[in-house]
């Protein structure tokens, strides 16, 4: 499979949709997807003309597997340098991915079609939300591997399930399932495979039909929130309220409902 092939985008509807396409590889990240899945994220969050971003997995059995270690510790491009002394600030750049999934301005969701294992897992908690079916099944991984972990997933399993949990899902990588991913916050929705498709089309409709004002201080507050007190919640609310009372598109939909029509 060609490079080119292994990371797709379509911009349809104001929504960009970002695949991993490496199948049977379960998806993997390799070295061509890692360098390249940062600038295509970074290019979408400055779309004005994209309103939603969408990563998932092609196939029905990955959404990712992590990245794929078979490439940094054989002879693959730059291998040697990766796996020495500047190893850690590649690590660093690679996960930007998960930096721009989380903040963004304007919300993005990963559709779990399967695992998402390990820097695979990471990448889809960085999204806002998660998307997933009866095949959806999450796992760390790192431990399994003698790794530590990456791509922002300390961070974000800790504010998604909380302290105790994602000690526990780190120290001894056990699968999550579908059930239980819905249960403790991995998923945000949990619903048929046959109805998958159907499901993130009704999403990506409600989150890309939001005014761009609104999507981008309702996040950012929420982003920023996990490091305010509650005077400074009411202060820099209060400002991007104002913000977004005053745009147009505020002003149409205010109308709207009071008129009771779309």
């Amino acid at each position: 499979m060609a490079d080119s092939e292994k990371l797709l985008l379509n911009i349809e509807n104001k929504v960009a949709t970002i695949t991993l396409n490496r199948p049977d590889a379960l998806n993997a990240m390799d070295v061509n997807i890692l360098e390249q899945l940062h600038m295509l994220l970074k290019e979408q969050a400055a779309n004005s003309e994209v309103r939603c971003v969408v990563v998932r997995g092609s196939g029905d059995k990955a959404f990712s597997s992590g990245g794929d270690i078979s490439n940094f510790g054989g002879s693959g491009r730059g291998s040697s340098e990766r796996m020495g002394a500047k190893l850690a600030p590649v690590l660093e750049a690679w996960s930007q991915a998960s930096v721009l999934l989380r903040e963004m301005p304007k919300p993005t969701l990963a559709v779990i079609n399967g695992v998402a294992a390990g820097a695979g897992m990471s990448l889809a908690l960085a999204c806002d939300f998660r998307l997933g079916c009866e095949r959806s099944r999450f796992v760390t991984a790192f431990a399994r591997l003698a790794m530590s972990g990456d791509f922002g997933g300390s961070y974000l399993l800790t504010q998604i399930v909380g302290t105790a949990k994602a000690r526990e899902l780190y120290f001894f990588s056990d699968p999550i399932e579908a059930a239980e991913s819905k249960e403790i916050g991995l998923l945000n929705w949990l619903v048929d495979s046959s109805d998958l498709e159907k499901k993130c089309r009704q999403l990506c409709l409600h989150l890309a039909g939001l005014p761009a004002v609104t999507a981008r201080n309702m996040k950012a507050n929420l982003n920023e929130s996990l490091n305010w007190d509650i005077s400074q919640a009411v202060a820099v609310e209060a400002e991007r309220m104002a913000e977004t009372a005053m745009s147009p598109e505020t002003t149409a939909a205010a109308a709207a409902f009071f008129n009771k029509s779309k």
